[in-house]
This record gives structure tokens, C-alpha cells and sequence, in this order.
């Protein structure tokens, strides 16, 4: 089994459901198992800010999936929860991004491993420090990357309810999300 941390966000719909959806259709044994969920994170939009604000968790999994399975994944499950992708930083139902598998570096087309962006957005190393602040990225702990940089109007809302459930529907979020 390999580790891997993966970065969810959603600021369209149900935002909290589409969140728990996400980490209910990643948690496929034997080939994919969650292990420890985020609380969920309220963050402006980056890139395009005239658009809703987006709700946001990091997740450990482990996986015997190869990182482009993995992508393979994610990619999947965001068509199958509606995501569209009409323009670069858009607004979405559901984005998911494979931060780190393991201690491997990537650079290819498909696939970049640590995230290209992820040392720079508090919505990621907030929640990634939440859960695994002695982690190294880049030769630093996570938890010293999230101190250092602006949090940029993050603010924490609650544990992020996901227990798997083969009926959940969007009626099943959380109020107010």
C-alpha cells in the first residue's frame, strides 16, 4: 500500500455533500481506503474570484493504485459528480488534486507530484497541517509551510461527515452549505 494525500474542493451545489460524496467514492477497498479526513475549510476562490466561496478538506488515503490511476480516479469521480470544466479555476461541484504520493517527484504533462501550486494556498497546507503537520514537503514540515504564508480569509467550519453510505443524497448536507 502506498500513501497519498489528496486535496477536495467544491463551490457549487451542495458543497458539503459534494465533499463527503467525493471522499465516499474514493473509499473503494481494496484498492483505495481513506484514512484520515480534514476538517472542512471555508477559502475565497484563487484565480477567478467572481465566484462563490469554496469548502475544502485534505485527505490521507492509502492506495495500491499507481499516481496515474490515482489521477485516473479522481478525474472519474469529479465527471461523475457533475464537474465541468469550462475555464481554468472555474467554479466546480467537486476538484480533486493528488498532492503527494509517497516521497516521489513528478513533472510530466499529466501529472506534477507535489502539487505545482499546493506551497502556496493556505486551503491546502491548512488542513494538510491539520492532519499531517510533521510531513516534509520540499525539505519543510507542512505545519512550518502553513505558518508561513497568509491565510488568506481561511477560516475552519467542522468535521467533514462522510461515513460510507451507498444512499446518501444531496439532502444529506450539512445545512447552510
Amino acid at each position: 500500500m502506498h500513501n497519498a494525500y489528496l486535496a477536495i474542493g467544491s463551490n457549487l451545489g451542495e458543497r458539503s455533500w459534494h465533499l463527503a460524496e467525493a471522499v465516499r467514492r474514493l473509499h473503494a477497498p481494496p484498492q483505495l481506503r481513506v484514512v484520515v479526513v480534514s476538517s472542512v475549510y471555508a477559502s475565497p476562490a484563487v484565480g477567478y474570484a467572481a465566484q462563490p466561496e469554496f469548502l475544502n478538506a485534505v485527505l490521507r488515503v492509502t492506495t495500491t493504485c499507481s499516481p496515474y490511476e490515482l489521477l485516473a480516479r479522481c478525474l472519474q469521480i469529479e465527471a461523475d459528480l457533475g464537474r465541468v470544466r469550462l475555464e481554468r479555476w472555474g467554479p466546480r461541484t467537486i476538484d480533486i488534486d493528488v498532492l503527494l504520493y509517497e516521497e516521489l517527484v513528478l513533472d510530466d504533462p499529466a501529472l506534477t507530484i507535489p502539487h505545482a501550486r499546493m506551497r502556496k494556498r493556505s486551503f491546502v497546507l491548512t488542513p494538510l497541517a491539520e492532519i499531517a503537520p510533521d510531513l516534509a514537503v520540499g525539505g519543510k514540515s507542512v505545519q512550518s509551510l502553513a505558518s508561513s504564508i497568509d491565510s488568506g480569509g481561511l477560516r475552519k467550519i467542522a468535521p467533514l461527515s462522510w461515513a460510507p453510505a451507498e444512499t446518501a443524497t444531496p439532502n444529506d448536507a450539512a445545512p447552510g452549505s
